[in-house]
């Protein structure tokens, strides 16, 4: 049992008394949780994180008096505490003040569940048990990280230079999952718009997210962000993500620029899209003409793949263990030896600018850890 021998104590945030009781039932039905009490609104969760101090919160966004996102602020601010955003998607300002909260430091979010038994209770359960073992200080690297990217790379950290350069890069496939999205941001952001290679994501996400998702990173990163359509020809200068519930792959090459094809095949590692699969099919389509980046996640999905990717010739970067919010993807492709480099997300973007070459731009020191 987690958190030395004791109970996960959870906050419950909604502004809906019944589905409030919902989320009580549901967690409480798990002997390694205790919800220890219930806020409908963002004043009423500050105060009750101030007096109860939990271990983990779920917190909704759209509520009155104060919202989830603005509650995720002052708490991040003031008491740092893992946050889990757990949100319906009909709303597209809903959708972006997720992904804000993700930036204010909350560590995760998750599509709301309907009952005992339902995939995203499973997942809701699994990542407040996960969540509340993070150590919040990966919260602030995280947002130095994103802080420095969006105002553009500076001179003077140590990245060394490339040891292994390829030939050509065509492309740069990219997966992630839970802790996934700020790193995402974070690279896109601190990439030139005329980056002369595509980029094409694969990103666990709750389904209903995605639209607002490829928004949400245009917007804070004028990067050119586009969800995946079949047969789109892969551009340089865009990013591509996975649409929700099919496979996202490369067609092999039959003109001058590689296409995207979505497939129904079946979930790989408990994914649809799978990172897996997005390896695998552009490793076929380009061989070693590209580059591959693992970011935090759950699981293995794409571990294996990114060996074998590295052992075709090509280039893979894997999201540093210390500097994941989990581990797990990025950990196991680093066991396997499947990380050509093995970078914190502030070196991502200078070293495929290098690889691409895009030049020799660096980022900057990080800061002390805001310890307020």
């Amino acid at each position: 049992m987690s958190h030395l021998g004791r109970r996960i104590r959870v906050l419950v945030v909604d502004d809906s008394p019944v589905y409030r009781e919902l989320l009580v039932y549901l967690l409480s039905c798990d002997s390694e949780l205790e919800v220890i009490g219930t806020a409908g609104d963002g004043i009423e969760a500050i105060a009750r994180v101030r007096r109860s101090r939990p271990d983990v919160v779920t917190m909704d966004i759209e509520m009155p008096r104060m919202d989830g996102l603005e509650a995720t602020r002052i708490i991040m601010e003031t008491l740092p505490t893992p946050i889990v955003i757990v949100s319906a998607s009909a709303s597209p300002g809903g959708v972006v003040a997720t992904f804000q909260a993700l930036e204010a430091g909350a560590l995760a979010f998750l599509e709301k569940p309907r009952g005992l038994g339902d995939e995203a209770a499973k997942k809701l359960i699994e990542t407040l048990k996960l969540m509340a073992e993070i150590k919040l200080v990966r919260r602030w690297a995280r947002r130095c990280a994103a802080q420095r990217a969006a105002a553009g790379p500076a001179d003077g950290a140590e990245l060394a230079p490339p040891t292994v350069v390829p030939a050509s890069v065509e492309l740069v496939a990219i997966g992630a999952s839970t802790g996934g999205p700020l790193v995402l941001q974070s690279i896109l952001a601190g990439l030139p718009r005329d980056f002369p290679v595509p980029l094409l994501v694969v990103q666990h996400i709750s389904p209903g997210f995605a639209a607002g998702f490829a928004e949400w990173l245009e917007q804070s990163s004028a990067f050119r962000v586009r969800l995946a359509a079949e047969g789109d020809s892969l551009r340089p200068g865009y990013c591509y993500l996975a649409p929700d519930g099919l496979q996202l792959g490369v067609e092999a090459r039959q003109s001058y620029l590689p296409r995207i094809r979505l497939l129904a095949e079946p979930a790989e590692n408990g994914h649809r899209p799978s990172v897996s699969y997005l390896f695998r099919s552009a490793v076929q389509a380009l061989g070693s003409s590209m580059v591959g980046v693992l970011l935090s996640g759950m699981g293995k999905d794409g571990a294996l793949e990114l060996k074998r990717m590295k052992d075709t010739g090509a280039v893979t970067i894997a999201q540093s263990r210390e500097s994941s919010v989990v581990a797990g993807m990025p950990g196991e492709a680093i066991n396997l030896g499947g990380a050509t480099y093995v970078l914190a997300p502030e070196l991502i973007a200078p070293m495929l600018c290098r690889l691409a070459g895009k030049g020799n731009a660096l980022p900057g020191p990080c800061p002390a850890p805001d310890k307020r």
